[in-house]
């Protein structure tokens, strides 16, 4: 019988668990999965579909009693964290429970594009919970991934696009000139999947994209490819800032204001990876990343002309 990894993910149900799923199952790699679920939700006809396809689906409270999830943990090889942007911090009693258990890799969830502290509140925390991870001294691989290609989909006046444009994302920051890292949802999986497996990326940071685009070289495109020209909203860094500073006054103020937290968070992406040019390659090197593209050269993801493509042509 052949090795199989033993991976228990977090978070399995949703889109970026999804696609790991997906990713994990479909390796030369031999997987062995476990989806660890909230108790109230083990029934769940998402689920139901997981254990349909071979998953051991396992109730966990992350923040429940310590000892049952070291159980739920137990024998596993990899942890994988999905897991919802308002629950970041219950990764901190699940690398816990990890560690006592023997887990030999924990993946946070980071999932998302490279910058420093003090840019976005959201990669500060996640950073908080990888310094939790380093204090255990349990090994970790921190993976992201830049910017989704779903995200930015242009709007064209034929209405073509509609179903895929994101109303909130569908603006080019600042003069569109800054260079950014795009990946498809549909590849993270592929990317962690051969990540988790290579004693290469262990206790390392990870930037996995597919290509590297500006706003206006996105904008092109889609022109291109549909033959209209793209609806194009830029959106200056003045109105950026102006934005960051009144989002930051609002959560002061009232922080379970859902409205401006999600407004903050926003345009402090916008900050980040449209105006100070963050999610690059170039800069994920500076921040000490391992670039996904010289590990595994071989590996080819699906490209915004790609993504674009099957859009137009209804697929």
């Amino acid at each position: 019988m052949s090795y199989s990894i033993k991976v228990a993910i977090v978070g399995a149900t949703g889109r970026t668990g999804k696609s790991v799923v997906e990713g994990l199952l479909a390796s030369e790699t031999n997987f062995d999965i476990t989806a660890l679920a909230r108790p109230s939700s083990i029934d769940s006809a998402a689920n139901a579909d997981l254990k349909g396809r071979g998953i051991h689906v396992v109730a966990a409270d992350l923040t429940g009693p310590k000892e049952d999830l070291v159980k739920a943990l137990a024998g596993i090889d990899v942890v994988i964290s999905c897991i919802v942007f308002s629950s970041l911090n219950d990764q901190i009693p699940l690398a816990e429970a990890a560690k006592r258990a023997g887990v030999g890799r924990f993946v946070p969830c980071d999932f998302s594009t490279p910058t420093t502290r003090g840019v976005m509140d959201m990669h500060d925390q996640k950073d908080d919970v990888l310094a939790a991870v380093q204090r255990l001294s349990l090994p970790y691989t921190v993976i992201d991934i830049g910017w989704w290609i779903e995200n930015n989909v242009p709007a064209v006046p034929s209405g073509r696009t509609n179903a895929a444009v994101i109303e909130a994302l569908n603006v080019i920051p600042g003069d569109g000139t800054v260079p950014v890292a795009y990946t498809s949802l549909s590849d993270i999986g592929v990317y962690v999947a051969k990540i988790i497996a290579d004693p290469r990326t262990l206790n390392k940071k990870i930037f996995a994209y597919t290509d590297v685009l500006t706003g206006n070289q996105i904008a092109d495109l889609m022109d291109e490819l549909a033959g209209e020209k793209s609806i194009r909203n830029y959106l200056p860094a003045d109105e950026i800032h102006k934005a960051l500073a009144s989002g930051r006054s609002a959560v002061e103020k009232n922080p379970a204001d859902s409205g401006a937290r999600f407004s903050l968070a926003l345009n402090q992406y916008f900050d980040s990876w449209g105006l100070r040019g963050d999610n690059t390659p170039e800069y994920a090197k500076y921040l000490g990343y391992l670039d996904f593209k010289e590990l595994y050269p071989g590996i080819k993801g699906k490209t915004p002309r790609d993504h674009f493509q099957g859009l137009l042509s209804g697929k």
